[in-house]
């Protein structure tokens, strides 16, 4: 009996691009035919539509673009089988699928039966969970479906075990977070031993908003042995041959291996930046980035990650230097623009700030300086970066982390105008580590920028420092509040001081009506600001159990 070759086929949907998703399986499934005659070629979840879709799902034409774009698959008559996952209505039920399409025909269809509605999915509000099994036969093997949460929570496997099946495929969306194909290659291993079955595990690939898919996609042996893989975080479509005979994957090339060392961690975060970007901008239709460069580090490693992402053809930086701006800033940000081969211009906002404060001046008389007139330098340049995306056609990059944006250490309106925000969940001590990292590739961040103390630079001998604990405390407070949903009185047995536990947590709460006006940013972590973290503006918690 000849071995099966099936193809794994990590590809990177338009979320909506209904046609333009169906031309890419298309091509994809041609050229895994025509290339490495393949006999099954294996899409991720809902590819069709792309992944998530949210509420383009609740569109009245969804079914008909659907329906039209499962007859152009089936229009190719290929003997070969192709298993997608799209969208589609059965009776009163929406239902997230995955079909079989063979000769022409849709042979079997699966519905998803384990709906994921926690930390970015909200499944529930738009599918019906099915019930049924995917178990179809193609040249005399028994295959498995199922779809993503279905491998999670397990419990659509025990039917699939009493099946009899001779392989499980696995179809899969599931977005990027920091050490999640790790969690993914545990677990999988874990279902293949339970069914002494091997499984193919798919996933998309690409960035949607502020969502990350790696791709990642592997095959796990019976016993649990991760025999391939294929890239991490670009589109890729490989075939391996499967031995119906001895239910293996058997004559299997060489695979990129994935270790879980510091630098491999760091690595794949900054690579989920730079895609991040890249597919946001482009995905957009964004002719390019511009970006305030103010010479300190969070700007700096937002420059260094828009040219990975882009190219330095497409990224302009601006420097909009104030009377407290000193000349190091000057001086680094230009040699960073000039190491990156960016387009870099010098604004000054002196003569916008002295105008501001001049129609203000009756108003603001008696009164004493404040964060006020901080706050309008940086509602100075927020009004130049605007002015330059709007004729440009740029999208403007803003650079706040994730603890500025946890305690609101940021201006709205000034630092905060802007489109995407690249370091959105990046807390700032991880801004360092990821800045030394991309210096270990080339040199890109002067090593002033890195080592001098963060200061916004909006007052005289201003540091970070004066208005925040030292980022280092700062960072395990705030992940142990945002990340694991610990309380106050937890955090301080941890070992806090009460009293800056206490000043930061009040700091994070009352600060949401900011977050909720702020850009989205890229999700690095389990909990970003965003669809992971929904909390009311106006409430009355009070900080403690």
């Amino acid at each position: 009996m000849p071995n099966l070759r099936i193809s794994l086929a990590q590809i990177n949907p338009l979320v909506g691009d209904i046609d333009g998703n169906t031309q890419k399986v298309i091509d994809t499934a041609k050229q895994a035919i025509e290339g490495e005659g393949a006999d099954l070629i294996l899409f991720p979840e809902l590819c069709l539509t792309g992944y998530p879709p949210e509420d383009l799902l609740l569109r009245p034409s969804l079914t008909t673009r659907v329906s039209r774009a499962i007859e152009r698959l089936c229009d190719l008559k290929l003997p070969q089988c192709l298993v997608v996952g799209y969208p589609r209505m059965i009776g009163e039920h929406l239902l997230n699928l995955a079909a079989v399409i063979i000769n022409g025909k849709v042979v079997c269809e699966y519905a998803k039966q384990c709906l994921p509605n926690y930390q970015v999915f909200d499944e529930k509000r738009y599918f019906k969970a099915g019930s049924d099994d995917g178990v179809f036969e193609y040249r005399s093997c028994r295959f498995g479906l199922s779809i993503c949460e279905d491998i999670w929570d397990g419990s659509p496997l025990e039917s699939l075990e009493n099946a009899h099946v001779d392989i499980v495929l696995n179809l899969n969306a599931s977005p990027f977070h920091a050490d999640k194909h790790a969690e993914r290659e545990v677990l999988v291993s874990e279902r293949a031993i339970a069914l002494s079955a091997p499984i193919i595990y798919v996933n998309q690939v690409g960035g949607q908003d502020e969502l990350v898919f790696d791709g990642g996609s592997f095959a796990v042996q019976a016993d649990g042995q991760i025999c391939y893989k294929l890239t991490m975080f670009d589109e890729a479509c490989e075939t391996i041959d499967f031995d119906v005979a001895t239910k293996a994957f058997v004559n299997l090339p060489a695979f990129p291996d994935f270790d879980h060392s510091q630098e491999q961690r760091l690595a794949r975060l900054y690579q989920a930046l730079v895609l991040g970007v890249k597919d946001y901008v482009n995905k957009n239709g964004f002719r390019g980035v511009v970006l305030g460069l103010s010479g300190g580090i969070d700007s700096a490693l937002t420059l260094a990650i828009a040219v990975d992402a882009l190219g330095s053809d497409r990224v302009e930086a601006v420097m909009m230097p104030f009377r407290y701006t000193s000349e190091m800033s000057k001086n680094d940000a230009e040699e960073e623009a000039n190491i990156l081969g960016v387009k870099y211009r010098s604004i000054s906002i002196e003569s916008i700030y002295e105008s501001f404060m001049g129609q203000l001046s009756s108003a603001f008389e008696g009164t004493k300086a404040d964060t006020t007139e901080q706050n309008i330098q940086a509602r100075a340049r927020g009004v130049l970066l605007m002015a330059l995306s709007n004729k440009l056609g740029y999208l403007v990059l803003t650079t706040g982390n994730k603890s500025e944006m946890a305690v609101g250490y940021a201006t709205l309106y000034g630092d905060m105008a802007g489109g995407l925000d690249v370091l959105k969940d990046v807390p700032k001590t991880q801004v360092f580590a990821l800045s030394r990292y991309r210096n270990r590739l080339s040199y890109v961040i002067p090593e002033n920028v890195i080592t001098r103390p963060p200061s916004a630079e909006l007052a005289p001998d201003q540091v970070d420092e004066d208005s925040l604990p030292p980022y280092d405390i700062l960072d395990q407070i705030l992940e142990r509040y945002i990340e694991d949903d610990q309380s106050a009185t937890e955090i301080i047995a941890a070992g806090f001081d009460k009293e800056e536990v206490y000043r930061v947590l009040r700091m994070v709460d009352i600060n949401e009506y900011k977050r909720r006006q702020a850009p989205i940013g890229i999700r690095l972590s389990r909990r970003a600001f965003g669809r992971d973290r929904r909390y009311p503006i106006t409430n009355g918690w009070k900080i403690g159990d």
